[in-house]
């Protein structure tokens, strides 16, 4: 009797290899012939489940963010406004060491986002879902009195995403420069200029 295989479990293999690949020598440790060997597989095995390394990366930065929104989700469940803006940002933020870690894992999607279209029009329409949650978040905040910051909403959104993205490239690079205290006090001080009407 032919062995039964479980492809979907075998995709999900390779993605897990390449994950812990990635976070210990970056895209340059994730060969396809160093993936394949830590998998178990043969070289050109991977073809039968990825079309290639871009595809491979692709599942290692979706497993990771998949991971983070299902901690997310559960965390902001029942909040609205600026509760749950400061949740989303809270949690966004590579506070926690699990979380720096998957960071490593996006910087490497980021660099091959530069040279692959398909992965820069998917990380395009992760950025339009991101900014989509921020200003319902920043909407109900108003609705509720609680942001009086003067600014647009969409310019709040976009300081939002730049200081999650910046503090995610220096956590990985600089890990000393923006510990857990600076980045939690980072977002209580924004917090707070939200519910001002004298800050700009």
């Amino acid at each position: 009797m032919p062995k039964i295989i479980d492809h979907d479990q075998r995709r999900k293999d390779i993605v897990d290899v390449t994950w812990n690949l990635i976070v210990e020598g970056g895209i340059e440790a994730a060969t396809m012939r160093e993936i394949a060997s830590r998998a178990g597989f043969a070289n050109g095995a991977l073809k039968h489940y990825f079309s290639g390394k871009d595809s491979i990366v692709k599942g290692a930065y979706e497993s990771s963010l998949h991971a983070l929104s299902e901690r997310l989700d559960a965390h902001v469940a029942g909040k609205r406004g600026i509760e749950a803006l400061e949740d989303s940002i809270r949690f966004t933020l590579p506070i926690q060491e699990e979380d720096a870690t998957a960071a490593r894992v996006l910087l490497s999607f980021w660099e091959r986002c530069v040279f692959s279209p398909e992965l820069n029009h998917d990380y395009d329409e992760h950025l339009s879902g991101w900014t989509t949650e921020y200003l319902q978040y920043l909407k109900e905040g108003r609705e509720d009195g609680d942001i009086l910051n003067p600014t647009s909403d969409a310019q709040l959104a976009n300081e939002i995403i730049m200081m999650v993205l910046g503090a995610t490239v220096t956590r990985v690079v600089s890990p000393a420069f923006f510990v857990p205290e600076i980045l939690e006090a980072q977002v209580t001080d924004y917090i707070a200029r939200l519910r001002r009407s004298d800050l700009p």
